[in-house]
């Protein structure tokens, strides 16, 4: 796990050694145990290593292969890579060194760029052919690695983090309308470019490609999602019995460190199920929890701290157990420093994530995480409501856009945007940005119930896991931590792809219609216990008998009670200060009647009031200069 940056010009400028090593001082926090450049002419690579396996200098970055002709930088973990090795040695590779990094050097100089086929991990590289005078960019199945591009005239740069690019000189922060326009309509991007205008985040499963004197980037997806492909004669033995086998050895896989492994442990089954294998295999294995206090917190949110299911799952598994405890003023300390680590702004409230993952990074440097099992197993009923009923393509897509307008709906933006920005994003059409999702994949299909469960699910996991996996690695690795999801095993999410609708979300006509700001949502839910069935059952034998059966919780702060509360004036400091920086692209007065009308009760207004701050934040971060004290941990 590290940060990788690089510059190629094009048309064979020289670079000078002060743009590549501004990019890497940039992320340095992403990997404080080495530095490393590699230098052509016109073409320029940094590394910052964050050390996991194999600690030696031997490990060192940028790596190039034996006769120098290949060199590579290289930020994840493959996780099946001594099987790779082995299969490389065979073909009479030898080894200098016993990571990763190495195999996939010599993986590449074996099968070329093809090698991204036989990767079971997390990844994002940048590699370098001297012999054909090419660059590739590559980023893993399920992008839970990132890594951002831009070209100006004909420099090309690539980094692990936006803030590595900014610092080329031919490069300025300029916010991009049309990514703004989506964010306040979804709380997410899902076109692959940034607020940043100019700078792109690379697909998933792709692999861009540049050459010396060819101006034009090449493209290719080599792998997505594919729910269709469901074997319905499947026994729902079959489905918990392998479920857990291809859990358990996901978990065991990513085990493998040379540094000290730990996992987040909130009180429900994805975590507790990781950390049921987990300490199998590691003796006092150090958990990580986030609570809350809940002092001055009414109704359902009085529900959200989950400390004491955390603490009976450590104390049935004797975890070494660690706990943070968020309080309504911390917003104010961690959102700057937050918002400077996110840069590309996703989804809700974060600064939870930021939090634990400092507590974390204190003890271990590796943490597993319960994340995308939702996804794969259905964990979001309430979301998938509307689209039942649907009839057809055009009726499900227009259902499930109304839904998915988590910030700002269609009608309002215009009172949102400033009328010259208005100006510019009037025509732009977000109900065309979130169908294209479904293009992605041709074989979908909109006639039952079961497939539009299974389209959702592709969306979600395309873009709201997506955007999940960003937040993740930044604010893990603002804290130089390694966070690792064994859900998103090849084998695992191979396997629960073709499992049937009807083993992981059963009572489908029972859901009724419930807003997703909503945070009583869960309570009025309560009328039956569905989502994830199958995994629950598979689960069961790993843990205490209560909690396959918990109802589910998401991680998320009672900021809904904090905002009319303990946090309102924080919210009126930031937002309403006559230098506000937004005032040059939303209107506030518009977000003022916002305000007054989550304070007054009569709406939830959380998620747009947290992304109100964090773009509040960006804005003076990025375009006015005002850079946080990110040193202060």
């Amino acid at each position: 796990m590290c940060g990788i940056c690089g510059i190629f010009n094009l048309d064979r400028e020289p670079i000078p050694h002060r743009y590549i090593k501004s990019m890497t001082d940039a992320i340095v926090h992403r990997g404080p145990d080495d530095e490393g450049h590699y230098m052509d002419v016109n073409i320029a690579m940094g590394h910052r290593r964050l050390a996991i396996i194999d600690l030696t200098p031997a490990g060192h970055q940028p790596m190039s292969n034996q006769d120098g002709t290949t060199v590579l930088v290289y930020s994840g973990e493959i996780y099946n890579h001594l099987e790779l090795k082995i299969e490389l040695e065979a073909l009479g590779y030898q080894f200098r060194s016993r990571t990763d990094t190495e195999v996939l050097l010599n993986g590449y100089d074996a099968w070329g760029i093809d090698v991204v086929y036989k990767l079971n991990g997390m990844f994002a590289f940048g590699l370098w052919d001297g012999r054909t005078r090419t660059l590739y960019l590559a980023r893993d199945r399920y992008g839970v690695k990132p890594l951002y591009w831009a070209k100006v005239g004909k420099t090309f740069m690539f980094a692990s983090e936006i803030k590595a690019i900014l610092t080329h000189p031919k490069v300025s922060p300029q916010v991009n309308p049309d990514a703004l326009n989506e964010y306040f309509t979804f709380q997410n991007v899902f076109r692959y470019h940034t607020l940043f205008r100019g700078v792109n985040l690379l697909q998933a499963a792709s692999i861009r490609w540049v050459s010396e004197g060819e101006p034009d980037l090449k493209r290719r997806t080599w792998w997505d999602y594919n729910f269709t492909g469901r074997e319905e004669n499947m026994s729902i033995k079959e489905a918990e019995e392998e479920t857990l086998r291809l859990f358990r050895q996901a978990v065991i896989r990513q085990l493998i460190s040379d540094v000290p492994v730990g996992s987040y442990l909130s009180g429900g089954m994805d975590s507790g199920s990781v950390v049921a294998v987990a300490a199998s295999h590691i003796p006092r294995l150090s958990t990580f929890t986030c609570g809350f206090d809940l002092s001055s917190v009414t109704g359902t949110e009085a529900n959200f701290d989950e400390r004491r299911e955390a603490e009976l799952i450590s104390c049935n598994f004797k975890t070494q157990h660690y706990q943070q405890v968020v309080n309504a003023s911390d917003i104010s300390w961690a959102l700057p420093k937050l918002v400077w680590h996110l840069e590309d702004l996703r989804l809700g409230m974060s600064y939870p994530n930021f939090y634990v993952a400092r507590l974390a990074s204190k003890f271990v440097k590796v943490c597993l995480s319960g994340a995308g099992g939702d996804e794969l197993y259905a964990g979001y009923p309430w979301r998938y409501y509307r689209v039942l009923g649907a009839i057809g393509r055009d009726d499900y897509l227009r259902q499930y856009y109304e839904s998915w307008q988590r910030l700002v709906s269609d009608k309002d933006k215009p009172l949102l945007f400033t009328e010259d920005l208005w100006r510019q994003v009037s025509d732009r059409d977000t109900f065309r940005t979130f169908s294209r999702v479904f293009t992605f994949d041709e074989r979908l299909r909109y006639d039952s119930p079961e497939e539009h469960i299974a389209n959702s699910l592709y969306f979600e996991i395309k873009t709201f896991l997506a955007g999940l996996f960003i937040v993740q690695d930044k604010l893990s690795m603002a804290n130089s931590l390694e966070e690792r999801v064994p859900f998103l095993d090849n084998d695992l999410v191979e396997f629960a792809q073709r499992v049937p609708i009807r083993y992981k979300l059963a009572n489908l006509e029972k859901i009724k219609r419930l807003d997703e700001n909503e945070t009583r949502k869960l309570r009025r839910f309560q009328q039956f216990d569905d989502g994830k069935n199958v995994l629950r059952i598979a689960m069961a034998s790993l843990l205490p008998e209560e909690v396959p059966r918990r109802q589910k919780q998401g991680f998320s702060a009672p900021d809904e009670s904090w905002y009319r509360g303990e946090a309102l004036d924080y919210v009126r400091q930031v937002l309403f200060n006559k230098r506000a920086a937004y005032r040059d692209f939303l209107n506030p007065q518009f977000i003022a009647h916002i305000l007054d009308d989550h304070r007054s009760g009569n709406k939830n207004y959380r998620l747009l009031l947290w992304s109100l701050l964090s773009f509040e934040w960006w804005c003076r971060i990025f375009l006015d200069g005002e850079r946080p004290i990110v040193d202060e941990m």
